[in-house]
């Protein structure tokens, strides 16, 4: 806490996350100007840190909230342990480690929360793929980074073993799921929740279905609008932050299989929250925040 009483909270970041920043692969947080205004209207000191940088002093923050930091996946490890030293860390390191592998979607579909068919391809392992349309990716990754879809062709699913094998490679499990159709028709129902309560509902268009060259930030961005969230779609995210309770925020994203809603992800690490999409959200955060430093 500063001297005059003002609580301190770095955003975590990484670096081509940054306002300004440029080059291949910059994607900046276009949620941090909304949150590090929405934190000063609170009176909250935030600032945006990389969370790997050596010379930031945590220790001298009230309280670290990890928001962009997109890179973690090639590192999850190093992560994971910078996560656990931080005394004050939201979302807590447990959530970060439970969502930033998918064989989550396993332990979900083991309690019975509905979730897209997936099967987990382990390093070594020959993947069984599933009738038509496929999709492969990594069981962490983030942005649909790595992640690709293939038809039924013997061609296809040549390509589709390669993918698995890139993946075993470099010491990643792969995940094989079959490609929903209606992610074509109607796309994913991203439902956002802040401490726990629903903020807002976004559509998230079809992603796969150009290569992953040509889906930059801006691309993903005009994929995105406004939506609703119905019972049914509310109902089974709640049931994923059951698993995983005392959230500072989630975003938990749903696809529709024949009549009902399934887990698609869920995103406790590094999600963007779109919170341009709901005038209130980021105060709503701002306010969630400051209930925990109290």
């Amino acid at each position: 806490m500063t001297p005059s009483g003002v609580p301190r909270v770095a955003l975590a970041t990484c670096r081509h996350a940054l306002p300004g920043a440029t080059g291949p692969g910059a994607n900046p947080d276009v949620d941090a100007p909304l949150l590090l205004d929405a934190l000063e209207r609170s009176g909250i000191e935030g600032s945006l840190e990389v969370w790997n940088d050596v010379d930031v002093a945590w220790e001298s923050f009230d309280a670290v909230v990890v928001r962009s930091t997109w890179d973690y996946t090639s590192q999850r490890e190093r992560f994971l342990e910078w996560a656990s030293e931080r005394r004050r860390l939201f979302n807590h390191v447990s959530a970060l480690e439970y969502s930033s592998d998918k064989h989550y979607l396993s332990d979900l579909a083991s309690r019975g929360v509905p979730v897209v068919t997936t099967r987990m391809v382990e390093v070594g392992e020959d993947p069984q793929f599933f009738d038509g349309r496929v999709v492969v990716k990594p069981a962490v990754g983030a942005g649909s980074a790595d992640a690709a879809q293939y038809g039924d062709t013997d061609e296809e699913r040549r390509r589709a073993r390669e993918h698995v094998t890139r993946l075993h490679q470099r010491g990643a499990a792969a995940v094989v799921q079959p490609y929903v159709d209606s992610v074509d028709e109607v796309g994913e129902r991203a439902l956002v929740f802040i401490d726990g309560e629903f903020s807002h509902a976004l559509t998230k268009g079809a992603m796969l279905t150009v290569p992953e060259e040509r889906r930059d930030a801006a691309y993903r961005r005009a994929r995105m609008s406004g939506a609703l969230a119905d019972d049914e779609a509310l109902e089974t995210a709640r049931r994923v932050l059951e698993v995983v309770p005392d959230t500072l925020y989630a975003r938990v994203d749903l696809v529709r299989v024949r009549t009902e809603w399934r887990v698609m992800e869920l995103e406790l690490v590094e999600p963007n929250l779109f919170l341009s999409y709901s005038p209130d959200a980021a105060a709503r955060f701002a306010r969630a925040l400051e209930r925990r430093l109290s």
